[in-house]
Protein backbone atom coordinates (compact mmCIF):
# COMPACT_ATOMS: atom_id res chain seq x y z
CA UNK A 1 0.00 0.00 0.00
CA UNK A 2 1.54 3.47 -0.61
CA UNK A 3 2.20 5.48 1.84
CA UNK A 4 4.07 8.95 2.96
CA UNK A 5 4.55 10.91 5.64
CA UNK A 6 3.62 14.11 7.26
CA UNK A 7 5.61 16.96 6.75
CA UNK A 8 5.44 20.69 8.17
CA UNK A 9 3.98 22.76 4.97
CA UNK A 10 6.02 24.09 2.04
CA UNK A 11 4.55 26.40 -0.99
CA UNK A 12 8.20 26.78 -3.56
CA UNK A 13 6.82 28.27 -7.30
CA UNK A 14 9.53 26.73 -9.10
CA UNK A 15 11.13 28.82 -11.94
CA UNK A 16 8.17 29.23 -15.66
CA UNK A 17 11.07 30.34 -17.39
CA UNK A 18 12.87 27.15 -17.68
CA UNK A 19 9.84 25.85 -19.63
CA UNK A 20 11.01 27.13 -22.48
CA UNK A 21 13.42 24.49 -22.90
CA UNK A 22 11.28 21.83 -21.92
CA UNK A 23 9.68 22.42 -24.95
CA UNK A 24 11.80 20.30 -26.52
CA UNK A 25 12.12 17.34 -24.67
CA UNK A 26 9.85 14.43 -24.81
CA UNK A 27 9.93 12.72 -21.24
CA UNK A 28 8.97 9.22 -20.36
CA UNK A 29 8.08 8.37 -16.37
CA UNK A 30 7.25 5.66 -14.44
CA UNK A 31 4.54 5.45 -11.81
CA UNK A 32 4.09 7.94 -8.89
CA UNK A 33 4.33 6.83 -5.72
CA UNK A 34 3.98 8.99 -2.78
CA UNK A 35 6.53 9.59 -0.16
CA UNK A 36 7.69 7.21 2.11
CA UNK A 37 10.31 5.63 3.65
CA UNK A 38 13.77 4.07 2.41
CA UNK A 39 14.46 0.13 3.21
CA UNK A 40 15.86 -1.07 6.33
CA UNK A 41 19.69 -0.33 6.36
CA UNK A 42 21.68 -3.94 7.41
CA UNK A 43 23.02 -3.66 10.42
CA UNK A 44 27.22 -3.72 9.73
CA UNK A 45 28.62 -6.61 10.85
CA UNK A 46 31.22 -6.24 13.88
CA UNK A 47 34.89 -5.49 11.73
CA UNK A 48 38.08 -6.07 13.68
CA UNK A 49 39.14 -1.85 14.32
CA UNK A 50 41.62 -0.31 12.17
CA UNK A 51 43.57 2.81 12.49
CA UNK A 52 42.21 5.48 10.99
CA UNK A 53 43.29 7.04 7.65
CA UNK A 54 43.20 9.93 6.25
CA UNK A 55 41.47 11.00 3.18
CA UNK A 56 43.38 11.10 -0.37
CA UNK A 57 45.80 14.51 0.08
CA UNK A 58 44.32 17.51 -1.74
CA UNK A 59 41.19 15.37 -2.19
CA UNK A 60 38.22 18.09 -3.25
CA UNK A 61 35.23 18.58 -1.49
CA UNK A 62 31.80 17.57 -4.42
CA UNK A 63 28.92 20.08 -3.10
CA UNK A 64 25.28 18.22 -4.76
CA UNK A 65 22.33 20.54 -4.33
CA UNK A 66 19.20 18.76 -3.35
CA UNK A 67 16.41 21.81 -3.58
CA UNK A 68 13.18 20.06 -4.65
CA UNK A 69 10.63 17.77 -4.19
CA UNK A 70 12.05 13.85 -3.74
CA UNK A 71 11.32 12.02 -7.24
CA UNK A 72 13.52 9.81 -9.93
CA UNK A 73 15.08 13.17 -11.34
CA UNK A 74 16.71 14.22 -8.48
CA UNK A 75 18.00 10.47 -6.98
CA UNK A 76 19.02 9.82 -10.79
CA UNK A 77 21.31 13.31 -10.07
CA UNK A 78 22.17 12.44 -6.70
CA UNK A 79 23.43 8.49 -7.34
CA UNK A 80 25.27 9.80 -10.22
CA UNK A 81 26.97 12.77 -7.85
CA UNK A 82 28.29 10.14 -5.17
CA UNK A 83 29.43 7.65 -7.89
CA UNK A 84 31.51 10.16 -9.39
CA UNK A 85 32.38 11.18 -6.04
CA UNK A 86 33.74 7.64 -5.38
CA UNK A 87 35.54 7.58 -9.05
CA UNK A 88 37.50 11.05 -8.11
CA UNK A 89 38.57 10.20 -4.38
CA UNK A 90 37.15 12.57 -2.98
CA UNK A 91 37.54 13.84 0.47
CA UNK A 92 33.76 13.97 1.08
CA UNK A 93 30.57 14.85 -0.60
CA UNK A 94 28.41 17.75 0.87
CA UNK A 95 24.75 17.13 0.16
CA UNK A 96 22.67 20.63 0.34
CA UNK A 97 19.53 19.36 1.34
CA UNK A 98 16.22 21.55 1.28
CA UNK A 99 12.75 19.40 1.24
CA UNK A 100 9.28 18.61 1.89
CA UNK A 101 9.25 14.79 0.96
CA UNK A 102 8.65 13.15 -2.22
CA UNK A 103 8.20 9.35 -3.43
CA UNK A 104 9.15 5.91 -1.94
CA UNK A 105 11.56 4.56 -4.77
CA UNK A 106 13.55 7.76 -5.27
CA UNK A 107 13.97 8.03 -1.17
CA UNK A 108 15.13 4.37 -0.98
CA UNK A 109 17.58 4.74 -4.05
CA UNK A 110 19.35 7.93 -2.17
CA UNK A 111 19.74 5.96 0.95
CA UNK A 112 21.19 3.42 -0.68
CA UNK A 113 23.94 5.90 -2.41
CA UNK A 114 24.25 7.07 0.78
CA UNK A 115 25.10 4.07 2.69
CA UNK A 116 26.64 2.38 -0.11
CA UNK A 117 29.06 5.30 -0.84
CA UNK A 118 32.92 4.43 -0.37
CA UNK A 119 33.15 8.69 -0.03
CA UNK A 120 31.91 10.11 3.60
CA UNK A 121 28.80 11.52 2.57
CA UNK A 122 27.68 14.38 4.22
CA UNK A 123 23.88 15.79 4.33
CA UNK A 124 23.76 19.65 5.44
CA UNK A 125 19.75 21.15 5.85
CA UNK A 126 20.18 24.61 4.34
CA UNK A 127 19.16 27.56 3.75
CA UNK A 128 18.12 29.35 6.78
CA UNK A 129 13.86 28.38 6.56
CA UNK A 130 14.82 24.92 4.60
CA UNK A 131 13.40 21.88 5.96
CA UNK A 132 14.41 18.03 5.27
CA UNK A 133 10.96 16.87 6.39
CA UNK A 134 9.15 13.29 5.66
CA UNK A 135 11.31 11.56 3.18
CA UNK A 136 14.03 14.21 3.71
CA UNK A 137 14.34 13.00 7.52
CA UNK A 138 15.65 9.32 6.16
CA UNK A 139 17.87 10.74 3.45
CA UNK A 140 19.34 12.97 6.65
CA UNK A 141 19.37 10.35 9.07
CA UNK A 142 21.79 7.96 6.78
CA UNK A 143 24.38 10.23 6.13
CA UNK A 144 27.76 9.81 7.46
CA UNK A 145 27.40 13.52 8.84
CA UNK A 146 23.92 15.50 9.61
CA UNK A 147 24.18 18.99 9.81
CA UNK A 148 21.55 21.63 10.24
CA UNK A 149 21.70 25.27 8.85
CA UNK A 150 20.21 27.95 12.01
CA UNK A 151 16.81 28.18 11.55
CA UNK A 152 15.72 24.75 9.52
CA UNK A 153 13.92 22.21 10.62
CA UNK A 154 13.40 18.17 10.43
CA UNK A 155 11.12 15.23 11.29
CA UNK A 156 7.26 15.06 10.71
CA UNK A 157 8.13 11.47 8.80
CA UNK A 158 4.62 9.62 10.30
CA UNK A 159 3.50 7.29 7.64
CA UNK A 160 -0.15 7.83 6.39
CA UNK A 161 -2.27 7.79 3.15
CA UNK A 162 -1.68 9.52 -0.78
CA UNK A 163 -4.01 11.38 0.72
CA UNK A 164 -3.06 12.62 4.07
CA UNK A 165 -5.14 10.29 6.11
CA UNK A 166 -4.55 7.69 8.73
CA UNK A 167 -3.38 3.47 7.79
CA UNK A 168 -5.96 2.45 9.50
CA UNK A 169 -5.76 -1.84 10.95
CA UNK A 170 -3.49 -4.41 10.64
CA UNK A 171 -1.56 -2.80 7.70
CA UNK A 172 -1.37 0.86 9.20
CA UNK A 173 0.24 -0.97 12.28
CA UNK A 174 2.67 -2.99 9.75
CA UNK A 175 3.60 0.37 7.73
CA UNK A 176 4.54 2.00 10.76
CA UNK A 177 6.57 -0.71 12.60
CA UNK A 178 8.15 -1.02 9.23
CA UNK A 179 9.22 2.77 9.04
CA UNK A 180 9.96 2.89 12.99
CA UNK A 181 12.61 -0.25 12.22
CA UNK A 182 14.01 1.73 9.49
CA UNK A 183 14.91 4.58 10.93
CA UNK A 184 15.90 2.70 14.55
CA UNK A 185 18.19 0.98 12.04
CA UNK A 186 19.43 4.08 10.40
CA UNK A 187 20.14 5.89 13.62
CA UNK A 188 21.92 2.94 15.68
CA UNK A 189 24.29 2.32 12.29
CA UNK A 190 25.55 6.33 13.15
CA UNK A 191 25.15 6.44 16.61
CA UNK A 192 22.11 9.32 16.93
CA UNK A 193 19.31 8.91 19.56
CA UNK A 194 16.96 5.97 18.65
CA UNK A 195 14.43 7.27 20.74
CA UNK A 196 14.03 11.14 19.29
CA UNK A 197 14.28 9.81 15.70
CA UNK A 198 11.57 7.08 16.44
CA UNK A 199 9.40 9.53 17.90
CA UNK A 200 9.41 11.52 14.76
CA UNK A 201 8.26 8.20 12.52
CA UNK A 202 5.66 7.06 15.42
CA UNK A 203 4.70 10.20 16.91
CA UNK A 204 5.16 12.89 13.96
CA UNK A 205 7.24 14.96 15.62
CA UNK A 206 9.92 17.88 14.10
CA UNK A 207 12.90 19.31 15.36
CA UNK A 208 14.44 22.61 15.22
CA UNK A 209 18.13 22.77 14.63
CA UNK A 210 18.70 23.40 17.82
CA UNK A 211 16.27 20.82 18.84
CA UNK A 212 17.83 18.22 16.72
CA UNK A 213 21.53 18.79 17.90
CA UNK A 214 20.12 18.49 21.93
CA UNK A 215 18.87 15.22 21.01
CA UNK A 216 21.28 13.88 19.39
CA UNK A 217 19.71 13.44 15.85
CA UNK A 218 22.55 15.23 13.94
CA UNK A 219 26.32 16.03 14.80
CA UNK A 220 26.62 20.04 14.58
CA UNK A 221 24.66 22.69 13.78
CA UNK A 222 26.63 25.23 10.76
CA UNK A 223 25.59 28.39 9.51
CA UNK A 224 27.87 28.24 6.19
CA UNK A 225 29.83 25.92 4.15
CA UNK A 226 33.38 27.24 5.18
CA UNK A 227 31.79 26.88 8.73
CA UNK A 228 30.59 22.98 7.75
CA UNK A 229 33.55 22.13 6.46
CA UNK A 230 36.16 23.72 9.30
CA UNK A 231 33.66 22.13 12.10
CA UNK A 232 33.67 18.36 10.41
CA UNK A 233 37.60 18.48 9.50
CA UNK A 234 39.27 15.55 11.86
CA UNK A 235 36.05 13.60 12.18
CA UNK A 236 36.51 10.02 12.18
CA UNK A 237 34.16 7.66 9.80
CA UNK A 238 33.52 4.72 9.31
CA UNK A 239 33.37 3.68 5.58
CA UNK A 240 33.36 0.00 4.27
CA UNK A 241 35.05 -1.70 7.12
CA UNK A 242 37.70 1.35 7.36
CA UNK A 243 37.71 4.71 9.47
CA UNK A 244 38.59 7.07 7.42
CA UNK A 245 39.22 10.74 9.02
CA UNK A 246 37.90 13.64 6.89
CA UNK A 247 40.21 16.53 6.18
CA UNK A 248 37.85 19.39 4.63
CA UNK A 249 39.25 22.56 5.91
CA UNK A 250 41.26 23.54 3.23
CA UNK A 251 39.21 21.05 0.61
CA UNK A 252 38.81 22.62 -2.77
CA UNK A 253 35.13 22.61 -3.05
CA UNK A 254 33.87 21.53 -6.57
CA UNK A 255 29.91 21.98 -7.01
CA UNK A 256 28.58 19.43 -9.40
CA UNK A 257 25.37 20.77 -10.99
CA UNK A 258 22.09 19.42 -12.06
CA UNK A 259 22.71 18.51 -15.92
CA UNK A 260 20.02 21.32 -17.77
CA UNK A 261 17.95 18.34 -18.98
CA UNK A 262 17.89 17.22 -15.51
CA UNK A 263 16.98 20.53 -14.43
CA UNK A 264 13.88 20.83 -16.65
CA UNK A 265 12.37 17.33 -16.17
CA UNK A 266 12.94 18.17 -11.88
CA UNK A 267 10.68 21.20 -12.89
CA UNK A 268 8.36 19.68 -14.62
CA UNK A 269 8.06 17.87 -11.84
CA UNK A 270 6.43 20.78 -9.99
CA UNK A 271 2.60 20.62 -9.23
CA UNK A 272 2.25 23.91 -10.50
CA UNK A 273 3.89 23.35 -13.69
CA UNK A 274 2.28 20.07 -14.40
CA UNK A 275 -0.93 22.05 -13.73
CA UNK A 276 0.16 24.59 -16.09
CA UNK A 277 1.16 21.68 -19.11
CA UNK A 278 -2.01 20.08 -18.64
CA UNK A 279 -4.17 23.43 -19.12
CA UNK A 280 -2.25 24.89 -21.86
CA UNK A 281 -1.51 21.23 -23.42
CA UNK A 282 -5.88 21.26 -23.67
CA UNK A 283 -6.47 24.70 -24.85
CA UNK A 284 -3.98 24.30 -27.56
CA UNK A 285 -5.95 20.82 -28.59
CA UNK A 286 -9.32 22.67 -28.02
CA UNK A 287 -7.65 25.64 -30.64
CA UNK A 288 -7.42 23.20 -32.82
CA UNK A 289 -10.37 21.19 -32.62
CA UNK A 290 -12.31 25.08 -33.22
CA UNK A 291 -10.28 26.37 -35.92
CA UNK A 292 -8.64 23.01 -38.25
CA UNK A 293 -5.90 23.41 -39.97
CA UNK A 294 -4.23 26.20 -37.42
CA UNK A 295 -1.46 23.43 -36.74
CA UNK A 296 0.61 25.57 -34.66
CA UNK A 297 -1.71 25.29 -31.61
CA UNK A 298 -2.28 21.33 -32.03
CA UNK A 299 1.36 20.99 -32.04
CA UNK A 300 2.13 23.01 -28.83
CA UNK A 301 -0.73 21.36 -27.32
CA UNK A 302 0.34 17.95 -27.93
CA UNK A 303 4.24 18.75 -26.82
CA UNK A 304 2.78 20.35 -23.38
CA UNK A 305 0.82 17.19 -22.35
CA UNK A 306 3.42 14.87 -22.99
CA UNK A 307 5.58 17.23 -21.17
CA UNK A 308 2.67 17.03 -18.51
CA UNK A 309 2.23 13.83 -18.11
CA UNK A 310 5.85 13.49 -17.24
CA UNK A 311 5.66 15.33 -14.22
CA UNK A 312 2.41 13.66 -13.42
CA UNK A 313 4.02 10.02 -13.66
CA UNK A 314 6.22 11.18 -10.86
CA UNK A 315 3.30 13.00 -8.76
CA UNK A 316 0.89 11.61 -6.25
CA UNK A 317 -1.80 11.90 -8.97
CA UNK A 318 -5.55 11.97 -7.79
CA UNK A 319 -7.27 10.49 -10.90
CA UNK A 320 -10.80 12.01 -10.03
CA UNK A 321 -8.62 15.30 -10.83
CA UNK A 322 -8.12 13.94 -13.97
CA UNK A 323 -11.46 12.49 -14.60
CA UNK A 324 -12.72 15.95 -13.87
CA UNK A 325 -10.05 18.23 -16.01
CA UNK A 326 -10.93 15.92 -19.48
CA UNK A 327 -14.68 16.71 -18.13
CA UNK A 328 -13.87 20.38 -18.62
CA UNK A 329 -12.06 19.65 -22.40
CA UNK A 330 -15.40 18.10 -23.21
CA UNK A 331 -17.27 20.47 -22.22
CA UNK A 332 -14.85 23.15 -24.03
CA UNK A 333 -15.43 21.73 -27.24
CA UNK A 334 -18.99 20.91 -27.17
CA UNK A 335 -19.50 24.68 -26.57
CA UNK A 336 -18.01 25.64 -30.32
CA UNK A 337 -21.04 23.00 -31.51
CA UNK A 338 -23.80 23.27 -29.38
CA UNK A 339 -25.51 27.16 -28.58
CA UNK A 340 -25.75 26.94 -24.89
CA UNK A 341 -25.30 30.61 -24.47
CA UNK A 342 -21.76 30.32 -22.35
CA UNK A 343 -23.26 27.24 -19.95
CA UNK A 344 -21.52 24.76 -21.04
CA UNK A 345 -18.70 27.07 -20.89
CA UNK A 346 -19.23 28.03 -17.48
CA UNK A 347 -19.33 24.16 -16.98
CA UNK A 348 -15.92 23.60 -18.35
CA UNK A 349 -14.29 26.11 -15.83
CA UNK A 350 -16.05 24.42 -12.60
CA UNK A 351 -15.00 21.23 -13.72
CA UNK A 352 -11.40 22.68 -14.61
CA UNK A 353 -11.01 24.47 -11.14
CA UNK A 354 -12.40 21.24 -9.19
CA UNK A 355 -10.04 18.97 -11.16
CA UNK A 356 -7.15 20.96 -11.07
CA UNK A 357 -7.98 21.30 -6.58
CA UNK A 358 -8.14 17.24 -6.85
CA UNK A 359 -5.38 16.65 -9.20
CA UNK A 360 -2.88 15.67 -6.72
CA UNK A 361 -3.70 13.68 -3.61
CA UNK A 362 -0.91 14.40 -0.95
CA UNK A 363 -1.17 16.15 2.44
CA UNK A 364 2.56 18.38 2.02
CA UNK A 365 1.64 21.40 0.40
CA UNK A 366 4.60 21.19 -1.88
CA UNK A 367 3.22 18.21 -3.88
CA UNK A 368 -0.12 20.26 -4.63
CA UNK A 369 -1.25 22.83 -6.95
CA UNK A 370 -1.21 26.19 -5.15
CA UNK A 371 -4.45 28.22 -4.98
CA UNK A 372 -3.03 31.13 -7.54
CA UNK A 373 -2.26 29.08 -10.00
CA UNK A 374 -5.30 27.09 -10.17
CA UNK A 375 -7.24 30.62 -10.37
CA UNK A 376 -5.07 32.14 -13.25
CA UNK A 377 -6.36 28.84 -15.50
CA UNK A 378 -9.41 28.99 -14.78
CA UNK A 379 -9.32 32.80 -15.72
CA UNK A 380 -7.22 32.07 -18.58
CA UNK A 381 -9.59 29.39 -19.00
CA UNK A 382 -12.47 31.22 -19.24
CA UNK A 383 -11.10 33.85 -21.13
CA UNK A 384 -10.19 31.52 -24.25
CA UNK A 385 -13.04 29.58 -24.43
CA UNK A 386 -15.00 32.76 -24.69
CA UNK A 387 -12.94 34.61 -27.41
CA UNK A 388 -13.23 31.42 -29.30
CA UNK A 389 -16.90 31.20 -29.24
CA UNK A 390 -17.63 34.52 -29.87
CA UNK A 391 -15.38 34.45 -33.00
CA UNK A 392 -17.67 30.98 -33.68
CA UNK A 393 -20.62 32.58 -34.07
CA UNK A 394 -19.41 35.31 -35.98
CA UNK A 395 -18.11 33.39 -38.40
CA UNK A 396 -21.32 31.68 -38.89
CA UNK A 397 -23.40 35.09 -39.13
CA UNK A 398 -20.78 35.90 -42.28
CA UNK A 399 -21.80 35.05 -45.66
CA UNK A 400 -20.82 31.94 -47.05
CA UNK A 401 -17.10 32.97 -49.05
CA UNK A 402 -16.74 29.92 -50.83
CA UNK A 403 -18.41 27.45 -53.52
CA UNK A 404 -21.15 28.51 -55.24
CA UNK A 405 -22.74 30.13 -52.45
CA UNK A 406 -19.77 32.49 -52.10
CA UNK A 407 -20.59 33.74 -55.54
CA UNK A 408 -23.87 34.69 -55.08
CA UNK A 409 -24.54 39.16 -54.92
CA UNK A 410 -20.59 38.99 -56.09
CA UNK A 411 -19.78 42.19 -58.64
CA UNK A 412 -17.84 41.89 -61.30
CA UNK A 413 -17.74 43.44 -65.22
CA UNK A 414 -18.84 41.89 -68.29
CA UNK A 415 -15.97 40.79 -69.96
CA UNK A 416 -17.77 40.42 -73.23
CA UNK A 417 -20.95 41.90 -74.77
CA UNK A 418 -24.18 40.27 -73.99
CA UNK A 419 -25.92 39.44 -77.40
CA UNK A 420 -29.65 37.93 -77.19
CA UNK A 421 -29.52 34.22 -78.26
CA UNK A 422 -31.07 31.48 -77.82
CA UNK A 423 -33.93 33.48 -75.72
CA UNK A 424 -31.34 34.58 -73.10
CA UNK A 425 -28.17 37.25 -73.38
CA UNK A 426 -25.47 35.38 -73.03
CA UNK A 427 -21.66 36.47 -72.73
CA UNK A 428 -18.50 36.26 -70.06
CA UNK A 429 -18.07 38.09 -66.88
CA UNK A 430 -14.90 38.74 -64.85
CA UNK A 431 -15.60 38.03 -61.00
CA UNK A 432 -12.72 37.66 -58.26
CA UNK A 433 -10.55 37.43 -60.84
CA UNK A 434 -11.74 34.49 -63.24
CA UNK A 435 -14.02 34.59 -66.46
CA UNK A 436 -17.18 32.97 -66.41
CA UNK A 437 -19.91 32.11 -68.33
CA UNK A 438 -22.45 34.04 -67.59
CA UNK A 439 -26.45 34.75 -68.25
CA UNK A 440 -28.39 37.60 -67.97
CA UNK A 441 -32.37 38.65 -68.88
CA UNK A 442 -30.96 42.36 -70.61
CA UNK A 443 -28.38 42.72 -73.27
CA UNK A 444 -25.39 44.04 -70.71
CA UNK A 445 -22.92 46.26 -72.30
CA UNK A 446 -19.21 45.22 -72.14
CA UNK A 447 -17.10 46.34 -68.86
CA UNK A 448 -20.84 47.46 -67.24
CA UNK A 449 -20.75 46.29 -63.50
CA UNK A 450 -22.81 43.21 -62.59
CA UNK A 451 -24.04 41.43 -60.13
CA UNK A 452 -24.28 37.71 -59.27
CA UNK A 453 -27.91 36.47 -58.72
CA UNK A 454 -27.66 32.74 -59.24
CA UNK A 455 -25.39 29.97 -59.86
CA UNK A 456 -26.62 27.44 -62.13
CA UNK A 457 -23.34 24.58 -62.46
CA UNK A 458 -20.70 26.26 -64.11
CA UNK A 459 -22.70 29.41 -65.49
CA UNK A 460 -23.49 32.12 -63.68
CA UNK A 461 -27.18 34.13 -63.92
CA UNK A 462 -26.05 38.04 -63.54
CA UNK A 463 -28.15 41.45 -63.32
CA UNK A 464 -26.74 44.98 -64.31
CA UNK A 465 -25.23 45.79 -60.62
CA UNK A 466 -28.42 48.12 -60.41
CA UNK A 467 -31.29 45.50 -60.99
CA UNK A 468 -32.96 42.93 -58.62
CA UNK A 469 -31.73 41.19 -55.78
CA UNK A 470 -30.34 37.36 -55.70
CA UNK A 471 -32.89 34.65 -56.21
Amino acid sequence: MPVSHRSTPSSTLWGIPALVAGLLVLAAGGTAAPAAEPEPAAEPAAAPPTAAEPAPAGGEVVLLDADSIVHTVLAEYLVEGIAGADEAAAAAVVIQLSTPGGDLDSTRRISRAILGAATPVVVWVTPSGAQAASAGFFILMAADVAAMAPGTNTGAAHPVMAGGEDIEGTMGEKVEQDSAATIRSLATRHGRDVAAAEAAVLESRSYTAGEALEKGLIDLVAPSLSNLLAEIDGREIAKGGRTVTLATRDAPVREVEMPVLKRVLSTLAHPNIALLLLSLGGLGLYFEFSNPGAILPGVLGAIFLILAFFGLSVLPVNYAGVALILLAAVFFIAEIKVASFGLLTLGGVISLVLGAMMLFDSPVPALRASAPVIAGVAIFALLASGLLGRLVWKSRREQVRTGSEGLLDQRGRAFTEFAPRDGAARGKVFIRGEIWNAVADVPIARDEPVRVVAVDGMTLRVHPAGGPAAE
